[in-house]
């Protein structure tokens, strides 16, 4: 559908074409656009106007020499409902819970588009466009944060597995850092020192590849690569549950699997997708899931006594680009957010239980709306859904007792730019909305208007 490239951008004056194909979802091509030309967070120089089905969606791409501020986008979005054909799970006449909420601080020091956070016992962790990767003790009273590391090319996606951080970069590749606790002072917060280990694929991964002609696949007209290479930026990681695999998601349609002992790719799933994948997220089942551009969200699994895993559905309701997965606790659910400015809740196939006369994996349950634009990103904490999206906002919705309805907490507000990714936690010391009749959470909010801001939602037990 659409046509990119792995160059880096951040230094171009000059925009190159891109090939967007026979397609009239304009409303998917802005969404695609975001994680390419966001994180140069250069003024634009080029709009596009065209108007379909969603409504009036402009896009500038200009860049000025020597001018960094936020990048901007205009649109304007009919109030025609999205996605019609799948039910919504809340409704106009169901009152919103009676929860609390209210902004605690903002974290200021990236000097570009925020676009990965991930939590690890007493820190916060952000990764962004300007290369960086920062530390944050989880608990925002007073603000304490240190520069962790400094990738050669903007930060896309991260996560912490034991002692180790990855980081995937718009550069292709994945780093390895190993994290040293700081035991100067038990009663502050422990924030981490860093120290880079490797890069993957390994030079040893590198090297037995490279001499025989099978372990080399076709990229893109005359060129060739090996498989275990990502050719272009590392969108998104997730980790199996007992952390002995690392799952590794790009534009260049693959996914990959790694083994986080010895850094050894064991799997590449080549043409994963028909477009770029934005997601990936692995269920305590085993199952792994992967939303694209494509519009589609398909699930994985490696059979037992298998090498590699194979494809055991595809699940397709999404009108455009899926940007962000996540999953509830035991892995019953699957949320999925696109451009269709949507998020569909599937739940997993009784025995028996059909999609029309087929047998799936997973069936639609429902929609939850109130995005106006994009919906960029995606997390659970509890039974709480957290979204973020292009509209500048995050929305919080609450799963019920008997995970059929949803109830719209609130929408937390303050940020000048897109919501590019979240971070979510039960809120383990004692605050003042906190007490026996409810919880309280921390929500952690990355932009493109380089601020990570934190909030504190409290909700009453059900």
């Amino acid at each position: 559908m659409y046509n990119h490239h792995s160059t880096t951008y951040n230094s171009m004056l000059e925009i190159p074409p891109i090939d967007v194909g026979p397609t009239n979802n304009l409303h998917a091509v802005r969404c695609f656009l975001y994680p390419i030309y966001a994180s140069a967070n250069k003024r634009p120089l080029l709009t596009l106007t065209s108007r379909n089905q969603m409504g009036i969606l402009q896009f500038h791409l200009r860049r000025e020499k020597d001018q960094e501020i936020a990048p901007e986008y205009s649109y304007s979005l009919s109030s025609e409902q999205s996605l019609p054909s799948v039910s919504s799970l809340t409704s106009k006449q169901q009152l919103s819970i009676t929860g609390k909420y209210h902004y605690i601080t903002t974290f200021k020091a990236h000097t570009s588009s925020i676009s990965s956070l991930t939590l690890a016992g007493k820190n916060l962790f952000s990764g962004s466009s300007d290369n960086q990767i920062r530390v944050w003790s989880r608990d925002p009273s007073p603000i304490v944060q240190n520069l962790m590391a400094y990738g050669e090319s903007a930060v896309k996606s991260m996560v912490v597995c034991g002692d180790k951080l990855f980081t995937g970069h718009q550069d292709n590749k994945i780093y390895v850092w190993k994290l040293e606790n700081d035991v100067a002072d038990d009663d502050n917060p422990k924030l981490t020192k860093s120290t880079y280990v490797t890069t993957l694929p390994t030079l040893n991964d590198r090297v037995t590849k490279m001499f025989l002609a099978k372990n080399y696949v076709k990229i893109r007209r005359h060129k060739r690569s090996t498989w275990v290479h990502h050719v272009d930026a590392v969108s998104a990681m997730a980790l199996s549950r007992d952390g002995s695999l690392l799952y590794s998601a790009s534009w260049d349609r693959t996914f990959k699997v790694w083994r986080t002992s010895d850094f050894k790719c064991l799997e590449s799933v080549w043409n994963a997708h028909d477009d770029a994948i934005n997601a990936i997220v692995v269920s305590t089942d085993g199952y792994v899931y992967t939303g694209s551009a494509d519009r589609k969200i398909k699930v994985w699994r490696k059979p037992a006594g298998e090498k590699k895993h194979t494809l055991v559905d595809t699940l397709e309701k999404h009108k455009s680009a899926v940007n962000a997965l996540a999953l509830s606790p035991d892995g019953s659910v699957l949320y999925s957010g696109a451009c269709d400015r949507s998020i569909i809740v599937w739940e997993k196939g009784i025995s028996g239980e059909s999609d029309g006369d087929e047998r799936r994996h997973m069936v639609v349950a429902g929609a939850l709306r109130g995005h106006i634009a994009a919906v960029l990103c995606i997390t659970v904490a509890g039974d709480l859904v957290v979204s973020g999206s292009a509209d500048k906002t995050v929305r919080i919705w609450r799963r019920g007792i008997d995970g059929k309805k949803y109830s719209r907490v609130c929408v937390l507000e303050g940020h000048n730019g897109p919501i590019k990714c979240l971070a979510a936690a039960l809120e383990s010391c004692s605050c003042s909305d906190a007490d026996d009749s409810g919880s309280s959470y921390l929500i952690y909010s990355g932009s493109l208007d380089c601020d990570v801001k934190v909030w504190r939602v409290w909700v009453p037990f059900l």
